[in-house]
């Protein structure tokens, strides 16, 4: 089965009820250490803006999400770029999509004069860490047993790459 063209572009308030059903949806130990957000739990809020956020469509349908953010608000810091979360909806998964938000973010940082990004990747999200590695991340760290989810102790990975050349 092939997906309709994927279409990348900035949120708007208006996706605030997609992303938090998308972010219901997709919610799991493999790649979230916090709560699985409520029903009716706003997606947005003073820290996560919809300018953070890159969607992906297919047709009229928003399939995922990338938060891009710069890591600390310190001056020393402007040029890195972080994701701090990544989604994609389970019906589209495999497909590009999220190889499309990560160029897409990539391309979003430079744009913004970022010489680097980075992430945090739960050391056993697989999928996710050959999804980074592809796309020239490397791994810059490891916490062991950083986060307790579901009884097991599971490392914190910390990724990134250079954005330059």
């Amino acid at each position: 089965m092939t997906v309709p063209e994927i279409r990348i572009r900035g949120a708007a308030r208006a996706d605030e009820r997609a992303l938090a059903a998308l972010d219901r949806a997709t919610w799991s130990h493999l790649h979230a250490v916090l709560p699985a957000p409520a029903p009716g739990q706003p997606f947005y809020d003073e820290r996560h803006l919809p300018e953070h956020y890159l969607v992906a469509e297919t047709g009229a349908e928003l399939v995922g999400y990338l938060r891009l953010v710069p890591p600390t608000p310190m001056a020393c810091h402007t040029h890195v770029r972080q994701i701090q979360g990544l989604a994609v909806a389970e019906s589209v998964r495999g497909r590009g999509v999220a190889r499309a938000l990560l160029r897409a973010a990539m391309d979003r940082a430079r744009g913004e004069g970022a010489t680097r990004i980075t992430l945090r990747v739960l050391g056993h999200n697989a999928p996710a860490r050959a999804l980074y590695a592809s796309e020239g991340f490397t791994v810059e760290g490891v916490l062991p047993g950083e986060f307790l989810l579901d009884g097991t102790f599971v490392d914190d990975v910390l990724m990134g790459r250079s954005l330059l050349g």
